[in-house]
């Protein structure tokens, strides 16, 4: 698996995921999802430079021009509910996607001690398309290899990518370990560490909490 740790570069999107952590900031939850849409957007961006291009004829008001556009069937999914804000950021780019819906959760057994659980699936199929999983946080990165899991009852993707706000370190040795060699992450952090409860530190708190209120 190829990590591309986006926030290593110095770009406008490590303002916008120092406001996502800012205890402060993160209280306006319209300023959060806005923040998490534009990663969204950035990562979009990024992720299309590795799509398939050819030359296609368009015809203006003066004559013809050549333009050279993404040939990629794309299929964007998320895992609900806190990776909707960044699925929207990506679907501003991808104007013709595609859409998937996961539902996967924490289902605790005790305090510190839990199992991730996958509620239900709603997806195209995907054979030969270039599908990209979006969720914010990749804590254990569990919730992301049980979504490709229920995804791939869909078919066979050509391309898969995967993209997070913030991930562990954690997290990414688990899926170098779970997920095909060919799958590109991309990150715009990296944390180094989680608390007892698997939430990672410093983070930023819950996603899906900050976007949307408490559950």
């Amino acid at each position: 698996m190829q990590i591309h740790h986006l926030g290593a570069e110095n770009t406008v999107l490590n303002q916008f995921t120092s406001e996502l952590r800012s205890a402060k900031i993160q209280k306006d939850r319209l300023r959060f999802r806005r923040n998490v849409e534009r990663i969204g957007e950035i990562m979009a961006y990024e992720i299309s430079k590795t799509f398939d291009y050819s030359a296609k004829e368009v015809e203006t008001p003066l004559g013809i021009a050549n333009c050279s556009t993404p040939d990629n069937n794309v299929v964007l999914s998320t895992i609900l509910r806190a990776g909707l804000p960044l699925h929207r950021g990506f679907l501003n780019f991808y104007d013709n996607a595609e859409n998937a819906f996961v539902s996967a959760y924490r289902k605790y057994v005790s305090e510190t001690d839990f199992k991730i659980h996958i509620e239900y699936i709603a997806s195209p199929r995907i054979d030969n398309k270039t599908l990209i999983i979006v969720d914010p946080m990749l804590a254990t990165g569990g919730s992301m290899e049980l979504a490709y899991q229920a995804l791939m009852t869909k078919g066979k993707p050509a391309h898969l990518h995967m993209a997070a706000i913030i991930s562990s370190r954690e997290a990414l040795r688990h899926l170098e370990r779970r997920m095909p060699d060919k799958a590109e992450l991309w990150v715009a952090t990296i944390d180094e560490e989680m608390n007892d409860h698997y939430y990672i530190v410093p983070g930023l708190g819950d996603a899906g909490d900050l976007a949307y209120g408490e559950k």
